[in-house]
């Protein structure tokens, strides 16, 4: 009997997740067929999609408003398309404002759901655990504080580190990396993420980009490495920075230019944990719409004392988040300099981000296939 799974992934970070877990179930499940919502990474994996993982990459309360209609026109076609196909499960990767509803509307009708990246409950309502659990049998957890808040709400959840603790060697190569990249082995190197979305560049690159041309002023021979997640990205960027000498944009790469850098300056999201596990010190800078922050602030949602992973993770402020009001140019600036005046600050990280890294280590997208295998009917 031929194994049926769907999956929905949102954006990048989501796609890279649902290739590694297609090619693990490939493995147990060789004549298995994928099919569902994903991006290039699990086209390349061997999924038939039915629509483009790009379609869900919303962020924010207010700008989810603005697309709500659609998102929900998408979603109610989606889950039909779904349950006509007869998978034997269905895994929602991420994406939990459109995933938990597909799959509570697929589990009451009898599909096995999987969701695969626990929401942030240890920073957003926890009692969402409850509603989470309604929605899928067994939630895949990437970090390891997870699964106990889940337990409280009687969930079934699993550790299953994280994917990109598993492709980051726990030693990155700096100069193989520079190499690569064509940078000079003793350049100053600062790496620049403002983002993987449209709004997130426009919103945040113009700082990001005046607090180093500022840098550049203090730091002699600082190049400036600025990765473009697609050809959309790249017009953005372009028209923000323009010509300037100091800015190399360079096309995908983000992890290369991470490694091969001396400090990051990016926004909060994967991206930190990214630089973390690449070993690189940073300055996380972010705002979100001033409305969607006041309700924020107004209902007490954030629940954690930080909002990026490796201060999460270490439970302490290893690194600075510069946030709404505090994101400035100046501040940023003040934030980078630091790093790069500092050695002895930069040494001291290194013990800290690789003993996360090792705790992260898990083979996570074979464990997260065995998980899920366990979900599924014995004659399959």
């Amino acid at each position: 009997m031929t194994v049926r799974i769907a999956l929905c992934a949102g954006e990048t970070s989501g796609d890279q997740l649902g290739a590694g877990l297609i090619e693990a179930l490939r493995e147990r499940f060789p004549d298995a067929q994928f099919a569902g919502i994903g991006g290039d990474a699990m086209r390349v994996a061997g999924m038939e999609t039915w629509c483009d993982a790009s379609e869900l990459a919303v962020m924010g309360l207010v700008e989810v408003l603005k697309h709500l209609p659609r998102l929900l026109k998408l979603r109610k076609a989606f889950r039909q398309r779904v349950l006509d196909w007869k998978p034997d499960v269905f895994i929602g990767i991420d994406a939990p404002d459109f995933n938990l509803g597909v799959e509570r509307w697929l589990k009451r009708r009898g599909v096995r759901t999987v969701h695969d990246v626990s929401p942030s409950i240890w920073a957003w309502r926890e009692n969402r655990a409850l509603k989470i659990g309604a929605s899928t049998d067994r939630v895949l957890c990437l970090f390891p504080m997870e699964p106990p808040i889940y337990a409280r709400h009687g969930v079934d959840a699993a550790f299953i580190g994280h994917p990109l603790a598993d492709a980051i060697p726990l030693h990155p190569d700096r100069a193989a990396a520079r190499a690569a990249l064509g940078e000079s082995s003793d350049a100053p190197i600062l790496a620049l993420l403002p983002g993987s979305r449209l709004g997130e560049i426009r919103g945040m690159l113009p700082d990001f980009a005046e607090a180093a041309r500022r840098l550049a002023a203090d730091v002699p021979g600082l190049r400036v490495l600025v990765p473009a997640a697609n050809a959309q990205c790249r017009a953005a960027i372009d028209a923000i920075l323009g010509d300037a000498p100091v800015f190399r944009v360079i096309d995908g790469q983000a992890q290369q230019i991470m490694i091969a850098s001396d400090v990051v300056l990016l926004a909060s999201g994967t991206a930190a944990l990214e630089a973390m596990l690449c070993k690189r010190p940073m300055v996380v800078g972010h705002r979100i719409a001033p409305l969607t922050y006041r309700i924020v602030k107004l209902f007490g949602l954030l629940k954690s004392r930080f909002v990026s992973l490796p201060n999460v993770l270490a439970d302490e402020a290893l690194i600075p988040e510069l946030l709404q009001d505090d994101c400035t140019p100046a501040n940023l600036h003040a934030a980078l300099l630091h790093w790069f005046r500092n050695a002895d600050a930069v040494a001291a990280l290194q013990p800290r981000f690789h003993a996360i890294h090792a705790m992260l280590r898990r083979d996570a997208s074979r464990r997260a296939a065995d998980a899920i295998a366990e979900l599924l009917p014995p004659c399959t």
